[in-house]
């Protein structure tokens, strides 16, 4: 299934929609792999949308503007790290924090990520509660940074 998808955030004890939750955007070509982030996410709170590429991811980045970016390295169309850099060249996206979520950890390979302006870079397998940390404290300080707050 192509395309960027939506899923629901999570809603104050009340009822009502409490303050705005932390909006993920989780760009890989697994299947597998979106569904654990989402749900990991999810249960933490976020809103989450998906992408199934790199070209999708870019355009949801630009239309959406989460809070953070989960991105995978090998992708069809556009790969993680010209994601990374066409996200950090534009004014409107160059400040979302970005998490490498990505089976590829060799030296070289996180070394050309840091190089980008990564904000973190996880091995696939992936510790679940330390993604959600590591995502929860970068989408804080995302959101921080664009509503004017100290910056990441």
């Amino acid at each position: 299934m192509s395309g960027v998808s939506t899923t629901r955030g999570a809603v104050g004890g009340s009822g009502a929609p409490a303050r705005r939750a932390l909006r993920a955007l989780v760009v890989d070509d697994s299947p597998a792999v979106r569904e654990l982030v989402v749900v990991n996410l999810e249960l933490d709170g976020f809103e989450v949308r998906t992408a199934d590429d790199g070209e999708e991811g870019l355009t949801a980045a630009l239309a959406w503007r989460p809070d953070v970016i989960t991105l995978d390295v090998i992708m069809p169309r556009l790969g993680g790290f010209e994601v990374l850099e066409r996200l950090r060249g534009d004014p409107s996206t160059a400040d979302i924090p970005v998490v490498m979520l990505t089976g590829r950890a060799q030296a070289a390979d996180r070394e050309r990520g840091e190089a980008l302006g990564v904000d973190a870079y996880l091995s696939k397998p992936f510790e679940p509660a330390e993604l959600v940390g590591v995502v929860t404290d970068l989408a804080r300080s995302g959101r921080r940074a664009r509503e004017g707050g100290v910056g990441r």
